[in-house]
């Protein structure tokens, strides 16, 4: 890449609600004239077909990361730090951020983790924005400031806007890194983890890199143990999407972004409420790549309570319809070339198109007296989900390195959780059928509801 070509992508955020009628309209005609057309079963038959192929091309695919780095020596940085040929002085700055509020009691943590990371702690810094927080936020970074060098804090004013993006674009003139690292408040990591990261970089067309997430307190209750089984999923089918050309996305919790990358893509959207989807859509437009990091991972506490998992899947599906909504226009022109578009394509299918149109299709199948038209693409969805949930866990079983505690002892367990997985996926038909509705219909007012992190007892934090 030239990073001295400057391209910004600038999303269309301006008439989402008339563009989410539009497209729904559109979804529910079709679904009944699909219904009314002879020929509507086999259109979804070979579409279908379609979609399956690809999949099957997925799940058969060979593991491996095909972004992989061509030569750690490019950034003069081995992975073993003990062979390296430079000079420390003379590996990449890293900048590791966080945007916090309100979290107390998840921050000693945080910052013990990210500031005991194994790297030399002159090629890398922690910048924690406090996002204006009411609690005890403000007074503890101030303390932490006087017993880790590599921190650094800047608290926002009252009334600043533009959120998470907002917080991370305020700081970015103060980050002195080369590679741009951003954590959620919760996280846990690794020592090693720069070490890992880094040497992906080295191949020039690598934009961003996304560490695989996990939940920490997988055991409590069964949406706990289904996040954990989803974000299995999650990095599986990234893994396979990357393989096959398609696209990998960025997770906000455990992302790296290469400041070049960012500053072509003119920096975090604060018109989104998920800014890691958004970022996604910004890099591959501009022809970056995401890769992933299998191990090691970036931990983070899982919802435990039902009302708590409905507002942040309603933020997150709200957010991820958003992108399609703003940069359609990109899209449709084949910008991210035709095996990224096809894989693109398909996820939105079976992701947004496909729930959103349950309900006519269900309305139409009892008006008609017809069995659903698009029970093949559903069935596809679910299908998906269990082989993919079952190919991860068992990657995961085989490295025998998961930090967290499911039980994957044999075939039986891990049929078990692909299960219980499957069937927690399913309240992502639920999400987005409402979200789309509510897009659709109501005028723009989302609440963000904050997540509550609890913090995760570590008796050498005090």
């Amino acid at each position: 890449m030239d990073a001295s070509n400057t391209l910004h992508v600038y999303p269309r955020s301006e008439g989402r609600r008339r563009k989410s009628a539009m497209l729904l309209l559109a979804i529910w005609s079709m679904v009944i004239l699909l219904h009314l057309l002879s020929i509507g079963p086999w259109v979804i038959l070979g579409l279908t077909t379609l979609m399956g192929i690809h999949a099957l091309r997925m799940l058969l695919s060979t593991p491996g990361d095909p972004l992989a780095p061509a030569s750690p020596a490019q950034l003069s940085l081995d992975s073993n730090p003990a062979e390296s040929p430079q000079p420390p002085t003379q590996w990449p700055f890293v900048s590791l951020v966080v945007s916090a509020k309100d979290e107390e009691a998840v921050l000693p943590v945080l910052v013990k983790k990210l500031c005991a990371i194994d790297y030399p702690l002159d090629r890398y810094e922690l910048w924690v924005v406090d996002d204006n927080s009411s609690d005890r936020t403000p007074l503890i970074l101030a303390d932490l400031a006087t017993q880790y060098s590599q921190l650094r804090w800047m608290r926002r004013a009252a009334g600043s806007t533009g959120g998470k993006s907002g917080a991370l674009n305020q700081i970015l003139p103060r980050m002195k890194g080369e590679f741009i690292g951003v954590f959620d408040a919760d996280a846990q990591v690794e020592t090693d983890l720069i070490y890992s990261v880094l040497p992906h970089f080295a191949n020039p067309s690598v934009g961003a890199v996304q560490v695989r997430k996990v939940i920490a307190n997988a055991n409590i209750n069964f949406w706990t143990r289904g996040q954990a089984a989803e974000m299995i999923l999650d990095s599986f089918l990234h893994e396979r999407r990357n393989i096959t050309g398609g696209i990998g996305e960025l997770r906000g919790n455990g992302q790296f972004v290469r400041r070049t990358a960012l500053e072509r893509c003119g920096q975090w959207n604060e018109e989104t409420i998920t800014d890691d989807l958004d970022l996604t859509f910004r890099l591959h437009l501009d022809q970056w790549d995401i890769a992933s990091v299998l191990f090691p991972t970036v931990q983070e506490e899982g919802v435990t309570r039902t009302i708590g998992l409905w507002h942040q899947r309603n933020r997150w599906a709200e957010g991820g319809y958003q992108r399609y909504l703003d940069y359609w226009p990109l899209l449709i022109t084949n910008r991210l070339k035709f095996r990224k578009t096809f894989d693109l394509g398909m996820f939105w299918l079976l992701q947004y198109v496909v729930p959103t149109a349950i309900i006519p299709d269900t309305l139409a199948s009892i008006w008609l007296g017809q069995a659903p038209i698009l029970l093949p693409l559903s069935s596809l969805t679910m299908s998906l989900s269990f082989v993919g949930m079952f190919a991860g866990l068992n990657r995961i079983r085989r490295h025998q390195k998961e930090p967290i505690a499911l039980d994957l002892s044999g075939l039986g367990q891990m049929l078990f959780q692909s299960a219980l997985g499957t069937l927690y996926m399913a309240h992502w038909f639920v999400v987005i059928a409402s979200v789309t509705a509510r897009m659709a219909i109501r005028p723009k007012r989302f609440n963000w509801v904050k997540t509550l992190h609890v913090g995760q007892s570590d008796p050498s934090v005090s």
